[in-house]
């Protein structure tokens, strides 16, 4: 299957909910203990795309969503404006298609259009199939962080990665 992948619309919302929850339900994909609500989501895609930050879907030929993928702030000091985290979330029936790499490659094209310098990736470490495809997308490790965070009662362990995107220097070079 070729995925689709294209701008997600607020009637998307449902479904990346769906996937968001299920995640949160039965995976350390996401650290988070708590689901989340339909309205939860409109106001992170509200507050994504108010920033002009992208929001991404893959969907098949029927338009049903089977994952999503976004990128946000590294961090909010300006010193890191040139610096973006992603994140991917595939339904669970729809993994091992290739719907991450067409949507993470969809992402890191976005970056580029932005002018962006570095995309971060946060993993759980114990999460090898992630791992395995950015090192396969260029990604490199830069850090790991031990039992920084827990869910399902045990302690888990981050690894990042990093892609630089480009080889210039900042637009913005010589000011603080």
């Amino acid at each position: 299957m070729t995925p689709i992948i294209r701008d997600a619309t607020v009637d998307d919302i449902p479904a990346i909910t769906a996937i968001y929850n299920e995640d949160v339900l039965t995976t350390t994909v996401n650290w988070n203990a708590e689901t989340v609500d339909d309205d939860d989501r409109r106001s992170w895609f509200a507050g994504r795309t108010s920033a002009g930050l992208p929001v991404l879907v893959a969907v098949d030929e029927s338009d049903a969503v089977l994952g999503y993928a976004s990128y946000g702030d590294f961090r909010t000091f300006s010193g890191y404006r040139h610096t973006v985290e992603h994140s991917v979330y595939v339904r669970g029936e729809a993994r091992g298609r290739g719907l991450g790499k067409a949507l993470t490659l969809a992402l890191i094209g976005r970056a580029r259009d932005a002018g962006k310098h570095v995309m971060v990736a946060a993993i759980d470490a114990a999460n090898v199939t992630s791992i395995g495809l950015h090192e396969h997308l260029g990604f490199v490790h830069a850090g790991r962080l031990d039992q920084v965070g827990t869910k399902f009662g045990r302690w888990l362990d981050v690894v990042f990665l990093q892609l630089i995107l480009d080889d210039g220097t900042p637009a913005d070079a010589g000011r603080a």
